[in-house]
């Protein structure tokens, strides 16, 4: 008969995904994550297999969390297109700077993990892509919508210009990593509404 787990295996998940937004999934070693999660080498690799099956899990909740929060911007019947867009630039803005700590943000765990894993990591790059894909959906719908009330410039497909949306707020997350303030953030965020407008 197994025995028991005795510890949160979600409350362990949420520390470890702290933990490699933090640092990196390279950086983050074995005892980064005992001391993180307070658990023992054992218990980690029983429940969790490895190292990397920790990530991926780690990473899928972050890209959970995050993006169905998104959605629900995006998705909001009661705001015009617009402000949809606006209302998320708003929340990417939130997030960085609430998620400071020593004037620094960690950024996005789902970009940090693009720049340092997606090239040489199958898996990572898969999730990433899906990812990636959901988002773009729900840009588009908006944009597709904005466009159709005029509200919104139809020069470009609603394609390109969700794609241009989703680097622009890549872009921002990584300013504000290196430390852009508020203004800066808004500044660019102001920029790349107007570049939506006819």
């Amino acid at each position: 008969m197994a025995r028991p787990r005795l510890f949160d295996e979600e409350r362990a998940l949420d520390a470890a995904m702290r933990t490699f937004w933090a640092n990196g999934y390279e950086a983050t070693s074995t005892q980064d994550l005992c001391a993180a999660t307070g658990l023992g080498r054992s218990s980690i690799y029983n429940t969790f297999r490895s190292k990397h099956d920790l990530f991926t899990r780690a990473l899928a909740r972050y890209m959970d969390a995050m993006t169905t929060r998104q959605l629900g911007i995006l998705e909001d019947p009661e705001r015009a297109p617009l402000d949809r867009v606006r209302a998320l630039f708003g929340a990417v803005i939130d997030d960085e700077l609430g998620n400071r700590a020593d004037g620094r943000s960690p950024g996005c765990l789902t970009v940090n993990t693009t720049v340092e894993l997606a090239g040489r990591d199958a898996e990572a790059a898969a999730m990433l892509e899906r990812d990636t894909e959901r988002r773009l959906a729900a840009l588009r719908a908006v944009l597709e919508a904005g466009q159709a009330t005029g509200e919104i410039a139809a020069g470009r497909s609603a394609e390109a210009l969700a794609r241009f949306i989703n680097a622009v707020i890549g872009g921002m997350r990584v300013s504000g990593q290196g430390g852009a303030d508020r203004a800066v953030l808004e500044s660019i965020a102001e920029t790349a509404v107007e570049a939506l407008l006819p």
